[in-house]
């Protein structure tokens, strides 16, 4: 079974009702260095905690940079219960060329 993907018109649809929960997967660095708003990292030194703390109901957009990793760590997402992760299509590159605004640049 293929991860299921949203396009990232659907996406920030979502963002604007903040009701979801946006993932990122790519190093720390990145993350700190520009983000989705009120985007969670994850990553192997906090998966645990992730798993452990985060609602299996809420709907969860997993991003990367242009959206193929996204897809392997919204499976392992579905296989550990959260049935309503989705992949964002297109990743952080795509979406910060559309939505700007919606994003935090610390750089």
């Amino acid at each position: 079974m293929n991860p299921p993907e949203i396009d990232p018109g659907e996406a920030y649809a979502l963002l604007e009702q903040g009701d979801v929960l946006f993932v990122d997967i790519r190093d720390p660095a990145s993350h700190a260095q520009a983000r989705i708003r009120d985007a969670q990292p994850l990553s192997q030194a906090n998966v645990d905690d992730f798993l452990a703390s985060t609602d299996r109901q809420r709907t969860l957009v997993v991003y990367c940079y242009h959206g193929r990793s996204s897809l392997d760590a919204t499976a392992f997402l579905h296989s550990e219960g959260f049935e309503r992760a989705v992949s964002l299509s297109g990743g952080f590159e795509h979406w910060r060329q559309v939505y700007p605004d919606s994003c935090v640049n610390n750089s």
